[in-house]
């Protein structure tokens, strides 16, 4: 064996050792940064960032958390309302984060929302039941169904009010974390049958339930989500940002009590970070 092939060879074992060691005991990350935005860190130390509104009316913080930001590996958008593209752009233009959205969606973005083509990659796009391989591997992010609408808005400098692009349809996360949990993240929905599919196939550990109400399913209906979806962990999520949004974190715990679950209720306080390991 020569020098080159040799040296080629350590180099491999050396990489997957280090995967490895990253993935063997190490935690996962899950913040909230209000409404419906979260950041997972990976045990190897990638940043997700889904929905990812840092700036929005319930984060005191989160135009100083914005400006300080400086890695995301990935952007995950469930649908292309205004409260959960967020912040995208600026975060993908200041850290070169890569999109993972619908195709449709995807397009959308470039097209209307100025995100960076270079970095709204095939890879990085599917559609309901599509699973992408992410990261080297240490993240599998598996498209899934929403009940729900997004069309994305856009200004054509016409005035008010301002265009609607079509936009696909909206969807949810189901991440496979390498070394780490499973995170359902439901998007903005309504309570459906199929969410207890989405529970027998993916052996959820962590869902991120939409509870606010008017828009979205409220804590009554989220709570039977739960029973569908049968995750060991459900944090509450979309509620509170808007007077309009009723549905409270009390009123979804209370429902869960009702239903004898054995899924363990976690209410994250805005900035908060809970560490699964």
């Amino acid at each position: 064996m020569n020098l080159h092939i040799r040296i080629t060879l350590l180099t491999v074992v050396s990489l997957l050792f280090s995967a490895i060691m990253a993935y063997a005991g190490g935690p996962t990350d899950i913040t909230w940064y209000g409404h419906s935005a979260f950041k997972v860190t990976t045990p190897g130390g990638k940043v997700l960032l889904i929905d990812p509104w840092l700036a929005n009316p319930a984060n005191s913080k989160g135009k100083e958390l914005l400006a300080g930001l400086e890695k995301a590996d990935q952007i995950l958008l469930t649908h292309a309302h205004g409260d959960h593209i967020g912040n995208t752009v600026e975060i993908a233009k200041k850290t070169g984060a890569k999109l993972v959205a619908s195709n449709d969606l995807m397009k959308a973005m470039v097209r209307y929302a100025d995100f960076p083509a270079k970095q709204a990659e095939s890879s990085g796009t599917g559609n309901i039941g599509g699973t992408l391989t992410l990261l080297g591997g240490e993240v599998k992010v598996t498209f899934v169904h929403a009940v729900h609408s997004s069309g994305l808005e856009y200004d054509d400098k016409s005035g008010l009010p301002k265009s609607l692009a079509y936009a696909g349809n909206p969807g949810g996360f189901v991440i496979a974390i390498a070394g780490g949990p499973t995170v359902y993240h439901t998007g903005d929905t309504d309570l459906f049958g199929d969410m207890k599919l989405i529970g027998d196939v993916s052996k959820v550990d962590v869902m991120l339930a939409c509870i606010g109400d008017k828009f979205t399913m409220g804590p009554e209906r989220a709570a039977a989500a739960v029973e569908l979806v049968n995750p060991k962990m459900v944090i509450p999520m979309h509620f509170g940002t808007f007077a309009a949004l009723t549905g409270t974190p009390e009123a979804f715990e209370q429902a869960l009590k009702q239903r004898n679950l054995k899924t363990v209720y976690k209410r994250l306080q805005v900035n908060e970070t809970f560490s699964w390991k």
